[in-house]
């Protein structure tokens, strides 16, 4: 799924090599801003082509593709046999992994750009809308369960963690919402409006905005414990954390490191193009991809440089690392997969 796990932390287990070789490429219609999920033997990804993509993680070959009635920027979650994902159609669509076959849909009010995330036994399907709202669906069925309101539209993807759901809207709140029910909890200004996902990590919600600053936020108190300022550009990349760090893409063409207690700068890895795409932490190495065309691969401890790549085109899709590989997408319309040869 979407940053890896529930409360969008935004690590992978294990260890990457710190060279890696193109294995395949998979070209689809139109860019690819959806991140893939990689479960099994199967990668999943959607194309603003309006399909949703089920590639052989060995071949790169096509296992099916799926076609809604918009483009899927939303990154699919896989769950029990399924895959779910949004559309700017409007619709949530939950899919047969192994087939592609639809299951059900379910209608919301406006486009849907954010990935699902779940909770609870039996599962439930939380997704965000531009319709202002989010919604909690029966993953069996696609029945509504309950519906949030909120006042602008909701971009990311919902975090969860401890029996809450945590996401930041056009409307420069952060909203915590109970899972049992729906009813809000709190309400944090953040001070402006949030394009990106919250990581959620010991009780605090990270996240950058369009005001050019990015907060960490008690969730316990409501409380904005600390605020970085750098320049005069917005966050829309979604944070990882991992250990003492917290990291994440600017507009301001770097990848940003912080210490989590403070807020303090650790570093700071220069790139020649805006940083939407969130990075992923495996082990002690941070990939990200630019929209300077390239992806890249850091070292978390120090921001110097390991490995890169030139795709050539804008990369705001999230790279997903499983396995010792990293699938992400382009703006040229293909997923890459990179990984060592001859290792399964």
């Amino acid at each position: 799924m979407f940053r890896g796990s529930p409360a969008l932390v935004g690590t992978a287990s294990g260890n990457l090599d710190s060279k890696l070789t193109l294995l395949w490429t998979f070209k689809t219609g139109k860019p690819v801003k959806s991140s893939p999920a990689i479960v099994g033997n199967r990668v999943f990804v959607g194309s603003d082509d309006g399909n949703l993509y089920a590639i052989d993680i060995a071949t790169g070959n096509k296992a099916w593709a799926f076609k809604t009635e918009g483009s899927v920027e939303s990154s699919p979650l896989v769950l029990d046999g399924r895959v779910y994902v949004g559309s700017t159609d409007s619709y949530l669509y939950a899919v047969d992994a192994s087939n592609g076959k639809l299951v059900w849909k379910y209608q919301t009010g406006d486009k849907i750009l954010g990935a699902p995330n779940f909770f609870g036994t039996p599962p439930r399907i939380l997704v965000g809308s531009y319709d202002f709202k989010l919604h909690c669906v029966d993953a069996a069925t696609g029945q509504s369960n309950w519906v949030y309101e909120s006042s602008n539209y909701i971009n990311g993807s919902p975090a969860i963690a401890d029996n809450q759901t945590v996401f930041g809207g056009c409307d420069a709140m952060l909203h915590v919402i109970s899972l049992k029910d729906g009813q809000q909890v709190k309400e944090i200004d953040a001070g402006a409006y949030i394009a990106a996902s919250v990581a959620i990590s010991d009780r605090k919600a990270y996240i950058g905005h369009y005001e050019n600053a990015f907060i960490c936020v008690d969730l316990e108190k409501g409380a904005n414990l600390w605020t970085y300022k750098d320049r005069q550009f917005a966050y829309f990349s979604s944070p990882a954390v991992s250990g003492d760090r917290v990291v994440f893409g600017g507009r301001d063409k770097q990848l940003h490191c912080l210490k989590r207690e403070s807020g303090e700068s650790l570093w700071q890895f220069p790139t020649r193009g805006k940083v939407d795409s969130s990075p992923a932490i495996c082990g002690d190495k941070v990939v990200v991809g630019s929209d300077d065309g390239r992806i890249y691969m850091v070292s978390l401890a120090t921001g110097k440089e390991i490995w890169s790549y030139e795709i050539g085109q804008p990369v705001g899709s999230s790279p997903a690392v499983a396995g010792g590989k990293v699938i992400v997408g382009s703006d040229d319309g293909n997923v890459y997969c990179f990984g060592v040869k001859g290792k399964k």
